[in-house]
């Protein structure tokens, strides 16, 4: 597969590198912490953020290889599994492919920048904050959680997405109020 710079491998890179930089520095005794997301601890994020783009990809034709070992080295099968994703969707023949999406015609890179470059942000939060970690994100970042939270209406809200939003204080600040959105309370 030729492998070129697309604006989904762009996109896709740049949401990895801070989620990478998070899950290296998860203390091997954090993994098994208790994540924000009800009923996960951090490496079952990890596990979900992985599981969801393969399944997605593996659906679209894709060939992403063996899953990597969650289990074991949980930054380990983050890292294997985006070297994958990215040489992927570095190929304009993948990022353009055509398909019958939730809202109609749409490409695999336009889906996976809309959602599963999306998720990897308030995702990186739930791994720093089980592992007591600053996620360090942006005010850019928020902004897109935040535009696409808001896009999808309450379609977000849909079963095995978020859960709904929670009240957060007036006083609160930027994150706690665009995480609020997502049912997290930071």
């Amino acid at each position: 597969m030729q492998t070129t710079d697309t604006n989904t491998a762009t996109a896709y890179a740049a949401a990895l590198e801070p989620l990478l930089a998070v899950a290296d520095a998860v203390p091997a005794d954090r993994w098994d912490a208790t994540s924000p997301c009800e009923g996960w601890t951090a490496r079952d994020v990890v596990g979900h953020l992985i599981e969801t783009q393969r399944e997605f990809l593996t659906g679209r034709g894709v060939d992403l290889g063996p899953a990597p070992d969650v289990t074991a080295d949980p930054a380990a099968a983050l890292r294997a599994h985006a070297g994958r994703v990215l040489a992927a969707v570095g190929d304009p023949d993948v990022a353009d492919a055509p398909f019958d999406g939730f809202s109609g015609p749409t490409t695999v890179g336009e889906t996976l920048e809309q959602f599963y470059v999306w998720d990897m942000v308030p995702h990186r939060w739930d791994v720093a904050r089980a592992a007591g970690l600053d996620a360090g994100l942006t005010d850019a970042e928020l902004d897109r959680v935040e535009a696409g939270a808001r896009g999808w209406g309450d379609a977000l809200y849909t079963e095995g997405i978020c859960v709904a939003g929670v009240d957060v204080p007036d006083d609160a600040g930027r994150e706690a109020r665009v995480l609020a959105l997502l049912g997290r309370r930071a």
